[in-house]
C-alpha cells in the first residue's frame, strides 16, 4: 500500500509546475520546438528492440530491417567474444568502480588497456576518458593557454569545438581542408607561444579523409602541434587498420589523438587520448573531464582488450568493409545519386532539402531499410542528406537490396530520373 502511494505522489508531482515555467519558460520551449516541427527537422528516435547488428528489429516495424545508419564499421557490436569478454571482466572486476581513476577507481585492467592502446597506436601513452567527447572536452583547456594559438577546421566535430569553447588560448578557424587558409593562419599564430592544429581525421558527416600528410608539412614549418580526432577512422582506415595518420602516412607525426571505443572498436562506449608523453602526464594531472569523471566501466574495459587482440591478429573484416564500400558507392553513383566521392564506408547521398531527407528516410524504413536524414543543425542549412554507413557485417545481398530501394524511392521522389 505504501508503494502504491509513492507512485501516486510521484505522479502527482508531475503535473505541478511553478508559475515562473508555465507563465514564461513553457511558452519558449514550445516556440522552439514548433519551430523545428515546421522546418520539418524534429528529431524522432526510433526504438530498437535487439542488438546492434546488420539486421535489427525496430519498435514501429513488422519484421527486422537492415540497418545502414550505425558506426559499427567492423559488425563488432554483437560480436561473441566480446560479449564474452565483457561478462568475464563483469565477474572478476565487478560492474564499475565508484570512483574516478585518482581516488580509487583504477585497476590493472584499466593500465594493461592503455598499454595495448599505444602499443596499437604506436605512441608514448594513452589516458582512458568515459567517451571521445570528453576526450575532445578535457585536452585544449589542459594543454594550450592564453600565450597559445588553436587553429581548427571549420568543419571539426562538435566535441572539438565545445572543447575549443572552454580553452582561452587565440582561436583561428581554417576553411574546411584548405591548406592556403591554414597557412594564413599558422601565419598569423606565429608569435604564440604553442600553436596546435586540430582536425577530424574523418569527417563524420562526410567521410572526407583529413590530408593529413599536407597538414603535417605546414606544422613543420611553421612549428606547430597536431592534434586528430580519429572516432571515425581507428580499426578500420589505414593498412592495418591504425586510422588515418597510417592512411596519409604520418602516423610518428601526430602529436596527440583523441577516438573512441563506441564505433568501429565494440560500439560500447568509452574514449581516449593517446600520443606525447608529457601530454597525457598533463592530461592525468590537470583534464578536468578525466578527473571529475567516474572511470570506465569493467565489462568496456575487458571487451576493449579482446577487441585489441582481435585488430592486431586478423584483417578480414577490415577487407570486407573496404569491398563493401567500394561496391555501395559504385553502384550508387552509377544509379544517378550525388554522392560524396571517397573511399570512406560513410556514404552521404546529398539531397539538399531537410524535409525531403525526413521523407526520404521514412520510406526507406517502410521497405525494410534503416537510414536517417541529416538537416540543420547536424549539417549546414541547404546540404541535406541521407548519411549511409557500411558495415562489414552487411553481405552483398545487403548492399544489393538497400541499393534497389535507393532507386525506388529516389524515383518516387524525383531525386533520379
Amino acid at each position: 500500500k505504501r508503494q502504491r502511494l509513492d507512485m501516486l505522489h510521484r505522479r502527482a508531482l508531475r503535473c505541478f509546475s511553478s508559475a515562473t515555467y508555465e507563465n514564461t519558460a513553457k511558452k519558449v520551449y514550445a516556440a522552439t520546438l514548433k519551430e523545428i516541427e515546421e522546418a520539418g527537422t524534429f528529431k524522432k528516435e526510433r526504438v530498437i528492440t535487439t542488438p546492434q547488428s546488420a539486421n535489427i528489429g525496430v519498435k514501429t516495424a513488422d519484421s527486422k530491417v537492415l540497418n545502414f545508419c550505425a558506426n559499427n564499421y567492423l559488425g563488432l557490436a554483437d560480436n561473441p567474444k566480446l560479449i564474452q569478454a565483457a561478462k568475464d571482466a563483469m565477474d572478476s572486476h565487478g560492474l564499475g568502480l565508484a570512483s574516478v581513476r585518482f581516488i580509487c577507481g583504477t585497476q590493472d585492467i584499466h593500465k594493461t588497456l592503455e598499454t595495448a592502446i599505444s602499443d596499437f597506436h604506436g605512441t608514448a601513452d594513452t589516458i582512458l576518458y568515459s567517451s571521445c567527447f570528453d576526450a575532445n572536452g578535457g585536452l585544449f583547456e589542459t594543454i594550450l593557454t592564453p600565450e597559445d594559438a588553436i587553429i581548427t577546421d571549420s568543419l571539426n566535430h562538435a566535441s572539438i569545438i565545445d572543447g575549443i569553447r572552454l580553452c582561452k588560448a587565440k582561436r583561428l578557424v581554417f576553411d574546411h581542408m584548405n591548406m592556403d587558409s591554414l597557412e594564413e593562419k599558422l601565419k598569423e599564430a606565429s608569435g604564440c607561444r604553442l600553436r596546435l592544429i586540430s582536425t577530424d581525421g574523418v569527417f563524420s558527416m562526410d567521410g572526407d579523409v583529413a590530408p593529413l600528410a599536407d597538414i603535417a608539412r605546414l606544422a613543420d614549418k611553421y612549428d606547430a602541434m597536431i592534434h586528430v580526432d580519429d572516432a571515425h577512422a581507428t580499426g578500420f582506415l589505414g593498412a592495418t587498420g591504425r586510422g588515418s595518420a597510417e592512411h596519409c602516412g604520418v602516423a610518428g607525426r601526430i602529436d596527440v589523438t583523441t577516438s573512441t571505443l563506441g564505433k568501429a572498436l565494440g560500439g560500447a562506449s568509452g574514449g581516449y587520448t593517446t600520443g606525447r608523453q608529457e601530454i597525457i602526464d598533463v592530461l592525468r594531472q590537470r583534464s578536468r573531464t578525466y578527473l571529475f569523471s567516474n572511470s570506465l566501466a569493467p565489462p568496456i574495459v575487458g571487451a576493449a582488450l579482446e577487441m585489441y587482440k582481435m585488430l592486431t591478429t586478423d584483417h578480414s573484416k577490415l577487407k570486407t568493409l573496404q569491398a563493401n564500400t567500394m561496391h555501395f558507392r559504385k553502384q550508387m553513383a552509377a544509379a544517378g545519386f550525388k554522392i560524396r566521392e571517397g573511399i570512406h564506408p560513410i556514404c552521404a547521398i546529398m539531397l539538399g532539402d531537410a524535409r525531403l531527407a525526413s521523407e526520404f528516410a521514412d520510406a526507406m524504413l517502410k521497405r525494410g531499410i534503416y537510414v536517417i536524414g541529416f538537416s540543420f543543425p547536424v549539417v549546414p542549412k541547404g546540404l541535406a542528406r541521407i548519411r549511409v554507413q557500411i558495415s562489414a557485417a552487411h553481405s552483398t545481398a545487403d548492399l544489393d537490396r538497400a541499393i534497389a530501394a535507393f532507386v525506388e524511392v529516389g524515383k518516387e521522389l524525383k531525386v533520379i530520373e
